[in-house]
Formats: C-alpha cells, sequence, structure tokens
C-alpha cells in the first residue's frame, strides 16, 4: 500500500486527476450519436410511410385517422383564412381622369359629330383679318314639321312660311284628290323649303309630305322645271271587323273596357241590348257578352276601331244576338224581328236596380206605400233616355218627384221619368227613341241620385219590366236571307279575348 499511497500523494497527480476525469465526460462518442440519429431517421420514414396524409373523411368517420385529416382540414383552412386577412394591397396603375376644362378644350380643336361633343369651333376676339358680312348668309333649304291646326291645311303651311305662289299650287294639285279642310287637326305635315332669291320673298316649297287620309299619303315635290308635281302613295288596309267575347263580371262596361273597346261601343251594345234584356237581372257573373265593331288595320300600323255591327249575350237562359242592317243602321235579332220594342226596359245607361214595382216603406215618408215605378241608381248627370218615340207633355217642377218629365208615346202609353239634375227636353218636343231628355239627379223627395221611372197603360201603372210590348218592324223575304248571311259571316270572326 505504499506505493499506491504515493503515488496518490503525488501533488502534481492530485491537481491533474478531476480534470483527467471532466475531459473523458465532455468528450463525445461521435460515431455512436450518428448510428443513433440515422437508426432513429429511418424508424421515422418508415412511419411516415405508412401515415396518409389526405384522409378521405368520408371513410371510417370517427376512427384516429378521420380525426388527424379533420384537424389537417381545419389547419389548412384557419392557414389560408390567416394569409387572406393579413394579404397586402396591391397598388397598380390609377386610370387618368380627364377634367371637363380639358375635354371641352379638345374638343373645340377637334373634328367631330355634335353628338360626340363636337363644336362649331372657338369664338375669338375679331383681328385685323376679320371682315364683317353685309348680311348673313342663308341657309339652302329648310327642314322642318308641322301639324294642321284649326285653320286646316292651309293655315299651317302660312304659318310654315309657304308663299301664296305655292298655296294656290297645292290647292289644285289636291283638287279632286283631299280636301285640305278635311284633315284632322294634329296632321303631321313634313316640309322642305328651298332657297330663296332674296329676304323679301317666301321661301319655294320644295316637298310636302302628309297623311290625307287613314289610307293614302300624298306626297308633293319638284320636278326639273321646278313645277311641283303630285304623287299618291295608297295604303292598304286590312277592314276585318273586331269581335270581343269575355263575362261581364260585377260590370259590363268595366269588363268590356279592360277588353280593349271604346267607350262608344259599349255605350251603343247597352242602348241596343237594353231593348231585349234588363241588364239589372238577365245580365251578371258568368254570363258573357259578345261585340263586333268596324275595325280598320293599315299596313303602317295605324289601326281605327268605328261603329257596333253585332251585339251578343249569353245569360244562360236565351242566346241573344243583335246585328246592325239596312239604311239607318237598325238592330234586328237573328230571326229578323227588330230590336226595338214599344219601350226600352233600362232608360239610363251602366244603371242598377235600386227598387222595384209594388208596395213598400217610404224612406223618407216613413210608411208603406205603392211604389208606382222602379228606381234605378245612377251618378248625378247620367244621362236619361227617352223609353221610345214620343211628345213631351211636361217638363219641370213635379213636387215630390223633384224635376220630372212625362212623354207620351201614343196608344194610350205615357212614361215618367223623375229626380232629374237637369231637364234636356221642352213641353211639345217630339223626342226619338233612345235621347237624352235629362240628367239622372236626387232633387224632390230622394235620399240619393238615382232615377225614378214609370210606365202607365191607359192610366195605369205597370211594372216596366213585366210589360210586354210588340216590335215595331221585321224582316222578310230576300232581306231577311241577305240578312242572315251577313250575320252568319261576323259570327265566322274569331274574338280575340
Amino acid at each position: 500500500m505504499v506505493p499506491a499511497l504515493a503515488s496518490i500523494a503525488s501533488p502534481t497527480a492530485l491537481l491533474d486527476a478531476p480534470f483527467a476525469r471532466a475531459e473523458r465526460r465532455a468528450a463525445p462518442d461521435w460515431s455512436a450519436r450518428r448510428a443513433r440519429l440515422s437508426d432513429a431517421a429511418g424508424r421515422f420514414a418508415t412511419h411516415l410511410a405508412g401515415v396518409d396524409l389526405a384522409v378521405d373523411l368520408g371513410h371510417r368517420i370517427g376512427s384516429r385517422s378521420w380525426w388527424r385529416g379533420f384537424a389537417t382540414l381545419g389547419a389548412l383552412a384557419g392557414a389560408a383564412a390567416s394569409i387572406a386577412i393579413n394579404a397586402p394591397t396591391l397598388i397598380g396603375a390609377v386610370p387618368y381622369s380627364e377634367p371637363a376644362s380639358v375635354r371641352e378644350e379638345r374638343a373645340a380643336d377637334s373634328f367631330a359629330p355634335l353628338a360626340r361633343g363636337g363644336t362649331t369651333g372657338r369664338n375669338v376676339a375679331p383681328n385685323a383679318n376679320v371682315r364683317r358680312l353685309s348680311e348673313v348668309p342663308e341657309r339652302p333649304r329648310i327642314e322642318l314639321v308641322a301639324r294642321v291646326g284649326a285653320g286646316g291645311l292651309e293655315s299651317a303651311l302660312r304659318r310654315s312660311g309657304v308663299g301664296r305662289d305655292d298655296l294656290d299650287a297645292v290647292r289644285r294639285l289636291l283638287s279632286g284628290v283631299a280636301s285640305p279642310s278635311s284633315l284632322s287637326p294634329g296632321t303631321e305635315l313634313a316640309l322642305v323649303l328651298g332657297r330663296r332669291e332674296n329676304r323679301s320673298q317666301p321661301r319655294p316649297l320644295d316637298a310636302l309630305a302628309f297623311r290625307a287620309a287613314f289610307d293614302l299619303k300624298l306626297e308633293l315635290a319638284r320636278d326639273a322645271n321646278g313645277a311641283l308635281l303630285l304623287k299618291r302613295i295608297p295604303i292598304k288596309v286590312d277592314e276585318t271587323p273586331l269581335r270581343i267575347s269575355g263575362e261581364i263580371g260585377s260590370s259590363l262596361v268595366r269588363a268590356a273596357r279592360a277588353a280593349g273597346l271604346p267607350s262608344a261601343a259599349i255605350s251603343d251594345y247597352m242602348k241596343q241590348m237594353g231593348f231585349v234584356v234588363d241588364f239589372q237581372r238577365e245580365a251578371r257573373g258568368k254570363d258573357r257578352f259578345d261585340i263586333i265593331i268596324e275595325h280598320r288595320r293599315a299596313e303602317t300600323g295605324e289601326t281605327q276601331q268605328g261603329r257596333l255591327l253585332y251585339a251578343g249575350l249569353r245569360n244562360g237562359k236565351q242566346d241573344i244576338r243583335l246585328m246592325r242592317w239596312g239604311p239607318r243602321g237598325e238592330f234586328y235579332r237573328d230571326n229578323g224581328e227588330g230590336a226595338r220594342k214599344g219601350l226600352m226596359r233600362t232608360p239610363v245607361d251602366g244603371a242598377r236596380l235600386t227598387s222595384g214595382f209594388g208596395m213598400r216603406f217610404h224612406p223618407i215618408l216613413n210608411y208603406s206605400r205603392m211604389h208606382q215605378g222602379v228606381d234605378f241608381a245612377a251618378g248625378t248627370g247620367t244621362p236619361v233616355l227617352a223609353s221610345a218615340n214620343g211628345r213631351v207633355v211636361k217638363a219641370g217642377w213635379g213636387g215630390g218627384y223633384g224635376n220630372v218629365v212625362h212623354i207620351d208615346h201614343g196608344r194610350g202609353i205615357i212614361t215618367r221619368y223623375a229626380h232629374l239634375s237637369r231637364i234636356g227636353v221642352r213641353v211639345g218636343q217630339q223626342v226619338s227613341q233612345g235621347q237624352s231628355v235629362g240628367a239622372v239627379g236626387t232633387t224632390g223627395l230622394s235620399t240619393g241620385p238615382h232615377l225614378h221611372y214609370e210606365v202607365w197603360i191607359n192610366g195605369r201603372a205597370a211594372d216596366p219590366r213585366q210589360a210586354k210590348f210588340q216590335s215595331q218592324n221585321r224582316l222578310g223575304g230576300s232581306d231577311l236571307r241577305r240578312f242572315k248571311g251577313q250575320m252568319q259571316k261576323l259570327q265566322s270572326i274569331r274574338a280575340t279575348a
């Protein structure tokens, strides 16, 4: 043990021993570490080779691989959203906005149509090179559009600057072709006025074109010798009548107007139908009207609507067909019987029956008494029509009847029209069936605007809705055959509604 103790007790050994142990601990074993890292990398690569990063989220839902794929998808979506939110703004070239002053400056110095901002030039102050003209130059021709007024064609041409000689020439050319005074107000005139020799003379009429009639256009122009010539341009017109049919609904007038019929044709329809049907009781709801009117269609697109030609009504109980016939334009039923009866059943257009014939409680007198007529409610001012031809025997104040008109139709028949706001006839005047004799009102003992209508036969009051009257005329022979042929032709027209 002595040598060992001696070696340990050596001062140098005692000082070097701790450092030697520390040096051995600090010195790494690089070869072993590289080997371990290589093994770990191999195992990790082998593990990654078995991992499916693109997981089908529709397969094995809820498994570990599904949750891993779901987390991967969420991470990718979050990363994309983070990049989108924090994306920097890209600044590109800003288009140049030209100031208005620059545009005006360029337009004044450029050649361009007026529609594109071109101007006629820039106004500058005159200099030594500018010379004053003795007179302003005139345009070689003037094109303008005028319209015919109340003074007719010549007045419109005169206002446009046409001279007397040209007016005389136009009058001569139109003689026998079109009457200048027959042009309807509003007719458009296309004129061209030429160059004149001096300002004291009117410009010559170089051309004139206008619609002289629905089926004719006229053009006037100068030939090589300077004379005005007339050219007629016919316009093809289809004159097939227009047929419109539809349900009456709550109001025949509203239904017909909605179908496109003119008010004059509707009024005529109700007037003619009023001779054979009671609109208050026999035409409503699902009942259908059938109307044929004159109709002209020009090849240029314009249309004209004319008189009522055919009136039909289907109300479930009967099929009524009326047609205009004869020189006086009267309406007849399909069997040739005249539509006009002794009296009209409804002597006011578009009215509503509010009170019938018989005993009733009077709303003002507060007791029951005989109501010797029928009441039709209508707006104040609605025309009241004579039920038949006759002579006015009373026109004035009638006490509780207010303003009243009595008409004697002969054969012991008298009609009374009461509560009128206005009387349009005088005593002794002859009136025709359908002629206006006054207007609906609320004079006398009345609670509102309406017509009180009475019919008296041989001194006794009769119900206007129940009284029977004979037709005044009837067709026969060859006239009836032609009538039925024309009605069959009209009924073959297809309806537009």
